[in-house]
């Protein structure tokens, strides 16, 4: 695992849809550590820090609102990034979501995606 890569935390509960970003963006050059549920990427989070946070919504055990809330609370640097097919509900005023939170909806082209990152870690 080469350490200077930016690291990014992947939370999505779909195997498929996990597996297919996690090759997309170690392709474009990034380490990805994924989980298939927010709590235990928000405990993975409690142990080291990663650039990026890059989360579906509707989860098991911890929805995506409230792994963002939280990895902001350990880390205000730390940057978000939602997809979802629900993005109604991601922008939502009354959403506890981070305010900086970046928005993709599904589905999502892979090109999109991996711009969408470097922009965001390359701000």
């Amino acid at each position: 695992m080469n350490s200077d890569l930016p690291k990014i935390l992947l939370a999505e509960d779909d195997t498929d849809m996990r597996r297919f970003l996690v090759k997309a963006l170690q392709n474009a050059g990034f380490n990805v550590v994924s989980y298939d549920n927010g709590l235990s990427a928000y405990q993975r989070l409690r142990e080291e820090p990663f650039e990026l946070l890059l989360t579906d919504i509707v989860m098991p055990e911890m929805d995506g609102i409230e792994l963002a809330r939280r990895a902001s609370e350990l880390d205000p640097d730390i940057k978000i990034m939602f997809i979802t097919g629900f993005a109604a509900v991601a922008l939502n005023a009354d959403s506890q979501a981070p305010k900086h939170a970046k928005v993709l909806s599904k589905p999502v082209h892979l090109r999109d995606l991996v711009n969408e990152v470097q922009k965001m870690l390359a701000a």
